[in-house]
């Protein structure tokens, strides 16, 4: 595999997606159905405004985002908003993927596209970072 370089190139982006199509292909058919109604957006990299509304650094890997209200904040008076979107960087999670000694491996950046794609869809639920990291997807 490749070296993790700053900027997602062309490369990198066809690799990344190609893993996030095996990923999401062996994802249960629960999964897809929440897909269904929460839409799945891919970016190289957070945009400047993402990374001023989390209070990041531009340095931060940031490897994804829900944008929407969890379902466990939501009542029947609410009025409708803005849609719920699930946001996965590929800078971020090459990053973190290519992390350790070894470089990027695909096993690894499967395995790190997959936690992101669920630990986003977890905050939908409404689950806190440290209900996520306790459940192993932080």
């Amino acid at each position: 595999m490749t070296s993790v370089d700053a900027i997602v190139d062309k490369k990198l982006r066809d690799l990344f997606d190609c893993h996030l199509e095996e990923v999401l292909a062996k994802l249960p058919q629960s999964v897809h159905a929440l897909l269904a109604e929460v839409p799945l957006h891919v970016e190289d990299y957070p945009s400047q405004q993402v990374i001023e509304e989390l209070g990041l650094t531009e340095e931060s890997n940031l490897c994804g985002v829900y944008s929407g209200v969890p379902l466990d904040q939501r009542t029947i008076d609410d009025r409708p908003g803005p849609p719920d979107v699930v946001t996965i960087y590929r800078e971020g999670i090459i990053r973190l993927a290519a992390g350790g000694t070894e470089g990027l491996s695909s096993e690894e950046l499967r395995r790190q596209i997959r936690i992101t794609l669920l630990h986003e869809l977890g905050h939908h639920h409404g689950f806190s970072e440290d209900d996520l990291e306790n459940l192993g997807y932080g």
